[in-house]
């Protein structure tokens, strides 16, 4: 069974370590490992996290028989707007297939609709296969952006976008 808890500043080593066990699988094929270890290192820093959490952002982690196995991360991006945004949502490779990035994302959703949310953005890798998991889950995409990430990387993505 899987379990859900909000992370807290403790849990900021835990959500690193997710991504540093997410990344290289979601991302190997697509970007370099350079460009990996520099994304990591610049947005998953525990700073950055702390950062992150401290204005505004909320964590989920999901774990199953104890061990984190997961997280989603979202905040508000336009509240006039009733807009929030999806930053992150990664699950372990040995649980891909086993409904957890469905139950973070559910869980996301209805933390959104809480607070008033009824659009959910995010961006995805253009060539990332979890674009088929955000469609699944109803996004779809608003427009493709390359964003300058510093140190000569680019993010190229889809930014998707899903009415709750």
């Amino acid at each position: 069974m899987i379990y859900l808890r909000k992370a807290k500043e403790e849990d900021l080593l835990t959500i690193r370590s997710l991504a540093e066990h997410t990344w290289p699988t979601a991302y190997g094929k697509i970007i370099s490992a350079e460009q990996i270890s520099f994304m990591l290192d610049k947005m998953y820093n525990k700073g950055e996290l702390l950062e992150q959490m401290r204005n505004g952002h909320h964590f989920i982690l999901a774990s199953e028989l104890k061990e984190d196995v997961g997280f989603a991360g979202f905040s508000a991006l336009n509240l006039e707007a009733k807009t929030f945004k999806l930053h992150k949502l990664y699950v372990l490779p040995k649980m891909h297939g086993k409904g957890v990035g469905k139950i973070l994302m559910n869980e996301v959703v209805s933390l959104v609709k809480a607070q008033g949310g009824e659009f959910l953005q995010l961006n995805v890798n253009r060539d990332n296969k979890a674009k088929d998991f955000y469609e699944k889950a109803g996004f779809k995409i608003k427009e493709t952006v390359d964003l300058d990430i510093g140190n000569g990387f680019y993010m190229n993505d889809y930014v998707m976008e899903k009415e709750l």
